[in-house]
């Protein structure tokens, strides 16, 4: 398992510290170093974070009031040298909260933690994945007064209209009266991941992957922010 990491910290020296304690752990990969909160947050928009160690005591934007901006933050491991926010940072369902200076020894227990956590989601996911309801090849779907039979071989992409969802397919579009998550629990999600609130993709036709978005064919299609991490987890497994 390779865990993406984002350090937080407007101090280079505790950059610095961070950067080397995780270049003894192979599996920690730095994705951005950013000096303040705000930075993040655009790195957040287009970058696939696993885990964050968060300083708090920054300009313009605490680490604590950061945190309460994120929707759907990744695991946070606060490091600081304040000890009067470690109750906030609890709250909050951060995984660890060092203290500055720490030593590499306590680094590693925490990425452990992150680690374990990072293990369960996974095994979870796995465990809840909706069974196909046909026979893996194939599903039915209701448009107007017919029923289409649909290869799940044939299908590129299936997008939300309102009210109904448009199945593209290899020669045809059909437009069916249903959500987006009732379509969503009839797909195996390994080979049909949803990358946005609107989308969902045959991971098969993506013919590239270019920064928050996937080509399929000639249709370049959004990977929302909520969306984006476990779908970078999907094509790392692969």
């Amino acid at each position: 398992m390779n865990i993406r990491c984002l350090i937080i910290d407007d101090e280079p020296l505790a950059q610095r510290v961070i950067e080397r304690y995780a270049e003894n752990l192979s599996y920690l990969q730095i994705v951005k170093k950013c000096n303040s909160a705000i930075e993040a947050i655009e790195v957040l928009h287009h970058e696939g974070v696993d885990l964050i160690f968060l300083d708090i005591n920054m300009p313009k934007l605490t680490g604590i009031d950061f945190l309460r901006t994120l929707k759907n933050p990744p695991l946070v491991i606060i490091t600081t040298a304040y000890a009067e926010y470690a109750i906030q940072g609890y709250e909050l369902d951060v995984v660890d909260y060092l203290m500055k200076p720490f030593a590499f020894e306590r680094f590693y227990k925490a990425v452990q933690k992150a680690e374990e956590i990072l293990k369960a989601r996974d095994i979870q996911h796995f465990e809840n994945r909706e069974v196909e309801k046909t026979d893996e090849d194939f599903i039915f779907v209701k448009s107007s007064k017919k029923t289409f039979k649909v290869n799940l071989s044939d299908i590129l992409y299936i997008e939300a209209l309102g009210d109904y969802v448009k199945i593209h397919t290899t020669d045809k579009m059909i437009v069916s009266y249903q959500s987006l998550k009732n379509i969503e629990t009839l797909l195996p999600p390994k080979q049909f991941p949803r990358i946005h609130k609107s989308f969902i993709i045959a991971l098969s036709r993506i013919d590239l992957i270019e920064g928050n978005q996937v080509k399929i064919r000639d249709r370049m299609l959004p990977v929302g922010t909520n969306f984006k991490n476990e779908f970078e987890r999907l094509i790392r497994s692969i």
